[in-house]
């Protein structure tokens, strides 16, 4: 057996079983306690419950209130609504493990390990507002088809001095240097060194995981990194992140920081994006549906280009989720402000890598970080799928930089909410109620929101209005 093969082989034993008998013989080997027994919600906070371990083995179905799919991100709930709501009790639902997801938790201090489960209603239907469901559903749609897509997300977050009042803008912690960074760095082998030590642990804490890195990056802002994932399948991807969020976070607060997935932490400073790259296989070949029989471009590929421009407006505020989203998307910089494509261009919001036919792939540059990744790549898959099924036709490719123009893309939250509540061919996509419960756990975050005076309205109108 060649090392790579093995290694791979050493990873996949630390993460994910076929069976309860098998999950049973895990966690005994490994001496496991307890158990989180999580679920990602709409914002994907993992939410759930610790238990023994041998209470999960002899306690019945774990069940949670129907409300945690309606949560806001700051733990409120949208006004009641029949189209939406799961259930006028608030009734528990059923949540059922998925044993290939078995892991440790190596940031705790007694042995534990993490299993994310499925939300099912009383009758074994799956839950149209779970994201995990939500991506299944979407991914339901390229099994009918006879198809596997594939997906390698890139995550970007900054790293900040720890910061309890949230009056006091955010700044750069300081690297074994002595001292923060104060210009940017990307690229530079140099600055990824002054957080060494913190990095050796996201590394040996994903490790005990199973969760692979691919490349880990100093970014363009001041200590912003990016972390690249392998591709893979959608699912399994989606959990990655679910995972390597929570990860990351736990291995900042070790070493005295935090660690931020907010789109525009900082005023200054880039942005941080979780660009998805995609492509789609036939089940039955193998073969990428992208590249023709000689090596170009396929019409489903086009097509695929041409649904992103058709519905990413109308998904924006999935992947583009909160008020501070729409901070990032601003013109001249990083971040794309357009629905354009082009090959191998940074400065439109659809890329084309450089590739060989096999791995012809397009690159979302639209998702920010903060996004659910479930969500996100439900949203950025449907777009794609839409495109192909109705075999629309992208626009020209776009040669230079257009970084400066602002194009189709909403620029607020609640026009975004509205394009998603308003489109019938992601409704049936996605399902009414999820639409329904989406939009207005959106509005109510934007409520809360407007509560707030911020430091520019104290700044420039308390005295010169």
């Amino acid at each position: 057996m060649s090392k790579k093969k093995k290694v791979a082989r050493q990873i996949e034993s630390r993460r994910g079983v076929a069976s309860l008998d098998e999950a049973r013989m895990w966690l005994s080997e490994r001496g496991i306690e307890d158990i989180e027994c999580i679920v990602p919600d709409l914002a994907g906070v993992a939410r759930g419950k610790m238990m023994p371990t041998e209470k999960f083995f002899s306690g019945p179905v774990m069940t949670m209130p129907s409300s945690i799919f309606a949560q806001t991100i700051s733990g409120d709930y949208p006004p009641d609504d029949e189209r939406f709501q799961h259930n006028p009790t608030d009734g528990d639902l059923f949540f059922r493990a998925d044993y290939a997801t078995l892991t440790r938790v190596p940031w705790e201090s007694d042995p534990t390990a993490q299993l994310i489960h499925d939300a099912y209603t009383r009758d074994g239907i799956p839950v149209e507002t779970s994201p995990r469901n939500v991506l299944k559903r979407v991914l339901a749609l390229y099994e009918d088809e006879g198809w596997d897509p594939v997906v390698a997300p890139e995550m970007e977050f900054y790293l900040v001095r720890p910061n309890t009042d949230p009056d006091y803008p955010l700044e750069p912690p300081t690297g074994r240097s002595g001292r923060p960074e104060v210009g940017r760095q990307s690229y530079s082998i140099s600055a990824l060194n002054e957080f060494d030590d913190l990095i050796d642990d996201i590394y040996d804490l994903s490790e005990a995981q199973g969760l692979e890195i691919d490349t880990l990056i100093h970014e363009e802002g001041a200590a912003q990194m990016e972390i690249n994932l392998r591709h893979g399948h959608p699912l399994e991807l989606a959990d990655q992140v679910f995972l390597f969020k929570r990860t990351i976070r736990e291995a900042a607060l070790r070493h005295e920081m935090y660690a931020t997935f907010m789109a525009k932490p900082m005023t200054n400073q880039p942005g941080s994006s979780m660009h998805i790259h995609q492509s789609v296989m036939d089940k039955e070949t193998g073969a990428n549906i992208f590249s023709r029989d000689d090596g170009e471009a396929s019409r489903e590929f086009l097509s695929f280009i041409a649904g992103h421009q058709a519905y990413l407006p109308a998904v924006t505020c999935i992947l583009a989720p909160y008020v501070n989203s729409y901070r990032r998307y601003t013109r001249g910089t990083t971040a794309p402000v357009n629905v354009h494509w082009g090959y191998d261009n940074r400065t439109v919001g659809l890329r084309v890598p450089n590739s060989k036919p096999a791995a012809r792939r397009l690159e979302n540059r639209v998702p920010s970080s903060d996004t659910n990744p479930y969500l996100a790549i439900a949203a950025s898959l449907a777009c794609g799928y839409l495109g192909i099924k109705q075999k629309l036709t992208p626009g020209e490719p776009i040669a230079g930089n257009f970084s400066e123009h602002m194009h189709a893309l909403p620029r607020g939250l609640l026009e975004a909410v509205d394009l998603f509540g308003e489109c019938d061919d992601l409704i049936d996509v996605f399902g009414e109620k999820f639409v329904a419960t989406y939009r207005a756990v959106k509005q109510e975050e934007f409520e809360t929101f407007m509560s707030v005076i911020s430091p520019w309205e104290r700044e420039y109108l308390l005295l010169n209005v």
